[in-house]
């Protein structure tokens, strides 16, 4: 993690509380109980005898913190000394404390935006046009997941057009694939994430609304789409995979999804879907040990370990300028 080292042979630095609970050890006494993360990572933390007023601290803060790194069953931890939340005078950079994606949710939406507007279907282009527009401000800045793939600001653009461009690829290798529906249900997959995913102060997500978590963004994409063609007055066969794709993009139902996907561009939609969070997720952990290392088991990977064997760079970068 990104701390500045002190003389006394503490260290400090801002950080965001992934987590933050306040509890009582067996004598009684109060302490907080941490994860602390920035850009680079996150490790745990506690603040013993802890006299401060409840409720002051809260995940998704931003706080400013000083304090010393212990061992605690062979892994890092940090052993608090001060605390306090940032205030006016602070002078930190949010891309240093937050992940960030390195090219502007803007930027990725106005290249999404033409490519819409480049499509011959009317049907396609009016509907995802209307939907993506209103959306436009969340869109942007949200990032794709709660803590796994993209969970970063911006994340959220970031994983849509990785699949839009990797889609595209597809498309010119096999040119049965009808590449404006496959790029369409691209866009629109995760639309619903925006409404799913509660924000924090930060910008990322701290938790689920209780909406997403009763209904999830794979229906209220299918159900986004049905109202957006009936104020459009669509009636046509495309809503309907467009709708279909929503519900299946998760491949199977133990994963969330409604129904197995059952024509082509929607198979392809879940594979796209699953390769670019596979490769989100093994760049972002070998990237974290030295070449010719193994990571700790990644359980969202099937709880294997993943060798980071040097021969390539496990920074996370995708070419979105056109040239494949």
């Amino acid at each position: 993690m990104n701390f500045k080292e002190l003389p006394n042979g503490m260290c400090d630095g801002f950080v965001v509380l992934r987590k933050c609970e306040e509890k009582t050890t067996k004598n009684g006494s109060t302490y907080l109980d941490l994860i602390i993360g920035d850009k680079d990572g996150e490790m745990s933390a506690k603040l013993w005898d802890y006299k401060g007023e409840s409720g002051l601290f809260e995940q998704g803060m931003i706080v400013k913190i000083r304090g010393s790194i212990e061992q605690y069953n062979s892994k890092d931890q940090f052993r608090v000394s001060q605390i306090r939340p940032v205030n006016d005078s602070d002078v930190y950079n949010m891309s240093d404390i937050v992940p960030t994606s390195d090219i502007g949710g803007e930027v990725l939406f106005d290249m999404m935006i033409n490519k819409v507007n480049a499509f011959k279907n009317d049907n396609l282009k009016r509907i995802v046009l209307d939907i993506i527009t209103e959306r436009k401000e969340l869109m942007i800045k949200f990032p794709a997941a709660l803590k796994l793939h993209h969970a970063m600001l911006g994340g959220l653009m970031y994983h849509t057009m990785s699949i839009v461009k990797t889609a595209e690829a597809v498309c010119r290798v096999y040119p049965n694939i009808n590449r404006e529906l496959l790029v369409a249900g691209a866009i629109l997959h995760d639309v619903a994430k925006t409404w799913e995913l509660e924000e924090s102060k930060t910008g990322l997500a701290k938790g689920y609304t209780a909406k997403g978590e009763l209904i999830g963004h794979l229906v209220k994409g299918a159900m986004i789409v049905d109202e957006t063609a009936k104020k459009l007055g669509i009636d046509c066969e495309e809503v309907t995979l467009l709708e279909h794709m929503m519900i299946s993009h998760h491949g199977v139902p133990e994963f969330g999804s409604a129904v197995r996907p059952m024509f082509l561009e929607a198979i392809v939609l879940s594979k796209l879907d699953d390769l670019d969070a596979t490769i989100f997720e093994v760049n972002s952990a070998t990237s974290k040990v030295e070449p010719h290392a193994f990571t700790d088991r990644q359980w969202a990977l099937d709880n294997r370990k993943l060798y980071n064997h040097g021969l390539s760079d496990t920074e996370h970068r995708v070419n979105f300028d056109g040239n494949d």
